[in-house]
């Protein structure tokens, strides 16, 4: 099967092997994402401001250990152990979760996994990149990126047949999470490989210079400038756990939001990897630019609609936005840095996205309880636009 792969779309086991693992730890995490702020509105009685809190807090963990562990993985130019336990980390909190009775434990739950993902995120997309040449890093991001989000199609599937044979017992789901979650870590341990590194003689200066140093002076404009755009954009891009609640507030059963959140996943998967190879073709900027105001466009009417039937149009439409920028932007990057620093690099933006989206999502709380539901999503579609005319005027070195 690796082999099969590897002739169609280029790539080495590496690729297909860290795909198969994402979608099966996407089975696990969204077979309960989705109902996570249901059973936080419905079940424990939070309100918006804790579920604001709790997704703040969960995602900018994740954010800050990526550069961390991206720095750890540059620096000792390893990857597998990072990644293993970062994959680890977060399918044990599904269990965690499965028995939480408050929402502090729900947030210890979530603080457990998304520190699985800052673990293991930066030093898994340097290991991909490794992986494959530069011609191909558009298609390596989002082959990877589809299998992901096929995974985030299947999981609510689950859920819904879940909720309805088990009468929404929301506990007993999260329990269930942790079985692909758990046969993704098998994956990685049997199929996954440390890319060696080649050790040419060297004299003693080289070595000196070769050491492994990593400077924000060093870095090229291009990488500080989407950076900057990043941060911009992010600020107004709050958790996904607030389109949730919207349909809810719109009229839409639990079942009829996770089902909306499934088409969501749908498109992002079946466009990932057309992006990617788009974007191998015409550059990664003009993808990129053309999924932040997709994004844009999104939100506005997520703020602007009074009637739930255009829910079962713009999930899809933020499926696609997704597909246009997460790979995306990792290509992007890695087109700015040295490889041997990419874990750090890759690190360094989704800190700095994280940091906009723990702000974004408490700010989000606050907008929703004290102006209206709609006040997030307005907000988010004014940054967004702001970030788009900025990236619009930057020509790249």
């Amino acid at each position: 099967m690796f082999k099969r792969l590897k002739n169609k779309f280029y790539f080495n086991r590496n690729v297909v092997a860290m795909g198969l693992v994402s979608f099966f730890n996407d089975v696990a995490s969204e077979m309960i994402y989705p109902i996570i702020p249901i059973f936080l509105s419905t079940v424990l009685g939070a309100p918006a401001t804790v579920i604001g809190l709790i997704e703040g807090i969960a995602e900018s963990t994740a954010s800050l250990l990526k550069t961390v562990s991206g720095w750890l993985s540059d620096k000792f130019k390893k990857r597998k152990i990072f990644v293993t336990f970062g994959y680890s980390f977060s399918a044990i909190s599904k269990i965690i979760l499965g028995v939480a009775t408050t929402w502090p434990l729900v947030l210890v739950a979530r603080f457990i996994d998304r520190f699985g993902k800052g673990t293991r995120t930066s030093a898994r997309d340097a290991l991909i990149l490794e992986s494959v040449t530069p011609q191909t890093r558009g298609r390596a991001f989002g082959f990877h990126r589809a299998l992901d989000s096929l995974g985030a199609v299947i999981g609510p599937l689950l859920a819904l047949a879940m909720i309805y044979f088990f009468k929404y017992n929301f506990r007993l789901i999260f329990l269930l999470a942790f079985i692909p979650a758990f046969i993704g870590v098998i994956l990685l341990l049997l199929f996954v490989k440390e890319i060696q590194k080649k050790n040419n003689p060297i004299s003693q200066e080289q070595k000196e210079k070769a050491k492994f140093q990593f400077k924000w002076s060093d870095l090229n404009f291009d990488f500080k400038f989407f950076i900057a755009i990043s941060i911009i954009f992010s600020i107004g891009n709050s958790s996904d756990a607030f389109l949730i609640l919207r349909s809810q507030n719109l009229g839409l059963t639990a079942t009829a939001t996770v089902t909306a959140y499934v088409l969501y996943n749908l498109a992002y998967s079946l466009f990932s990897y057309p992006a990617g190879a788009i974007a191998d073709k015409i550059g990664t900027k003009k993808v990129l630019i053309a999924g932040f105001f997709l994004f844009a466009l999104v939100y506005l009417f997520f703020g602007l609609i009074k009637n739930p039937f255009y829910i079962w149009l713009l999930f899809p439409l933020y499926g696609v936005y997704i597909a246009l920028t997460d790979g995306i932007s990792r290509a992007y990057i890695s087109d700015t840095v040295p490889v041997e620093k990419s874990g750090t690099a890759f690190g360094i933006y989704q800190t700095a996205v994280g940091i906009c989206v723990f702000f974004s999502s408490l700010l989000a709380g606050v907008l929703w309880n004290f102006f209206s539901p709609a006040a997030p999503f307005l907000f988010g579609a004014l940054t967004s636009f702001i970030a788009v005319l900025l990236f619009l005027t930057y020509n790249r070195n």
